[in-house]
């Protein structure tokens, strides 16, 4: 069987999945009118507070979740690029924020200026926000597909975790005695009791990918690998990982090669596979352990 090192650099990009995206400026109807409205909330707060903190703070009052969440990069763009966007989706962060940032918020005067002097809807912001809209659709693709080959080529067995959205499977709610309470994990691949736990793993859509990101991602495949494997082998059991990668971004830098070096030190026990490599390279023999 092929090790993903074997498939040369000419073949590779037969091997990659390719997500569809949106065309540019088509997407602009759609986005205003998705998100004037969230734009004329904010200039209804904006008249309102007489501070950029408390323009953060009544913006944090907002009840509906994905208002607030579109208000807060809002926010962010005019008022306080440096502040980090997850901390500004926490409610209970707001006064945190405002003392480590505040004093950095750009006056609430010249935000109101910069306001009036775009458009409603301003054509430009409602893009960026419809940037945010379909982040981590490419990776919920991505395993909701490998979810049904995987269903469709092994008829005795079970594939779990979230299909798209939804929390990771924890090592520890399956494997009581796991050691790390936080091992995360994308699929579990097991008999239908599930008392059989065949393989686990992790699927990442890498679109475009470098430098320190690289890293980051092999990385903690690494670490991940390591450490499941040494449960597996310190409990005698035959588990397998996956690491289930596919988009353009593994064509870039040294992606490739790292994730090769990561299947090469479990010979047997790691595959690094796309979506295309399932067929050929997850055969029952291997993931049963018969090989």
């Amino acid at each position: 069987m092929k090790n993903f090192r074997d498939y040369n650099e000419l073949d590779r990009r037969n091997y990659i999945t390719l997500s569809t995206g949106e065309y540019y400026p088509d997407i602009l109807v759609d986005a205003c009118n998705l998100y004037k409205p969230v734009l004329e909330t904010f200039s209804q707060i904006l008249k309102r507070s007489e501070s950029s903190k408390s323009l953060f703070a009544n913006i944090c009052n907002v009840p509906n979740p994905w208002m607030r969440i579109q208000l807060c990069r809002v926010f962010r763009k005019y008022a306080s690029p440096e502040t980090p966007v997850e901390l500004l989706k926490k409610k209970s962060l707001v006064k945190k924020i405002c003392d480590d940032f505040g004093d950095g918020f750009r006056p609430i005067n010249e935000v109101q200026e910069k306001f009036d002097s775009r458009p409603m809807p301003d054509e430009t912001i409602c893009a960026i926000l419809w940037e945010y809209k379909d982040r981590g659709k490419k990776g919920y693709d991505l395993t909701e597909k490998f979810f049904d080959l995987i269903e469709s080529k092994f008829d005795d067995l079970i594939i779990w975790g979230p299909r798209r959205s939804g929390s990771d499977v924890q090592a520890s709610s399956f494997w009581k005695n796991y050691p790390n309470l936080s091992r995360p994990l994308d699929f579990v691949i097991s008999s239908p009791d599930k008392k059989k736990i065949y393989a686990v793993g992790l699927a990442r859509y890498d679109g475009d990918r470098g430098g320190a990101q690289e890293d980051d991602r092999t990385g903690g495949y690494k670490n991940c690998s390591d450490e499941i494997l040494k449960y597996v082998h310190d409990n005698g059991l035959k588990t397998k990982v996956i690491f289930l990668n596919d988009g353009p971004g593994l064509l870039l830098g040294s992606m490739w090669e790292d994730y090769s070096k990561i299947e090469e030190r479990y010979p047997n026990e790691v595959k690094v596979v796309t979506l295309r490599m399932v067929e050929e390279r997850l055969t029952p023999e291997w993931l049963k352990g018969e090989e």
